[in-house]
């Protein structure tokens, strides 16, 4: 977090954003509800705990605010100040207030690849893979990987989301993706650039919770008779 981001764009957050907008989480394993965001701030996101705007002015940067109430702000500073700069991840520029100032990043969500039908080349996983190993190596634990925190741009692979990358729980859903990649996105979906409607991504990625909730609910209650 050596870099500053423009005085401009400082006042902005703080004499424009931040006295008016109106942001509230309802309950934190839906997306937060943005009632009101002053012009001409534009909305670029947002998740179960914060939203993510940016000043047309300012392109180059995005604004990333907590909703009130929700945990996880210090520990995605303290993921930022770890990771420092690399390519495949955002940049901190500044921290403070419940919010952060961050280096955006371009491209295509996988999850979005997928309705597009835009064909994902090995070389987006692998640069993945190599951001992930990175992280490890930082003393990070990557987790809630998946096709909606990743991102393709320009044939390189791009990781969005970090914010739970203090998580010391063990995390299977980069290489169960991955395993989805090799066995059936490659031999089927790559050659005949198949496009799969959001309503049948939808019904996967509920399909696959279900499948790892009882997963982990079969391996607790193993667990549990193997200890008496």
């Amino acid at each position: 977090m050596d870099k500053s981001p423009p005085k401009q764009l400082l006042e902005s957050i703080y004499q424009q954003l931040l006295p008016s907008l109106q942001i509230e989480s309802v309950n934190p394993r839906n997306p937060i509800k943005v009632s009101y965001l002053p012009e001409p701030w534009r909305l670029l996101g947002k998740g179960n705990y914060a939203a993510v705007v940016y000043h047309p002015n300012h392109p180059e940067s995005v604004v990333k605010i907590y909703a009130p109430g929700r945990p996880g702000y210090e520990e995605e500073v303290e993921v930022y100040h770890r990771l420092g700069s690399h390519p495949a991840f955002s940049e901190c520029f500044y921290a403070k207030d419940a919010f952060l100032v961050l280096k955006r990043l371009y491209g295509t969500t996988l999850y979005d690849c997928m309705y597009l039908g835009l064909p994902i080349p090995k070389q987006v996983i692998q640069d993945i893979d190599k951001a992930l190993d990175y992280a490890q190596s930082r003393g990070l634990h990557p987790h809630d990987v998946h096709g909606r925190n990743v991102m393709m741009h320009q044939g390189k692979g791009l990781v969005v989301d970090i914010s739970d990358f203090l998580h010391p729980e063990a995390c299977s859903k980069w290489n169960d993706l991955k395993k989805a990649y090799y066995c059936l996105y490659l031999p089927v979906f790559y050659p005949l650039r198949l496009r799969v409607p959001y309503f049948a991504l939808d019904m996967i990625r509920k399909c696959y919770r279900l499948v790892t909730s009882f997963k982990t609910s079969c391996l607790d209650i193993f667990t549990g008779v193997k200890q008496r």
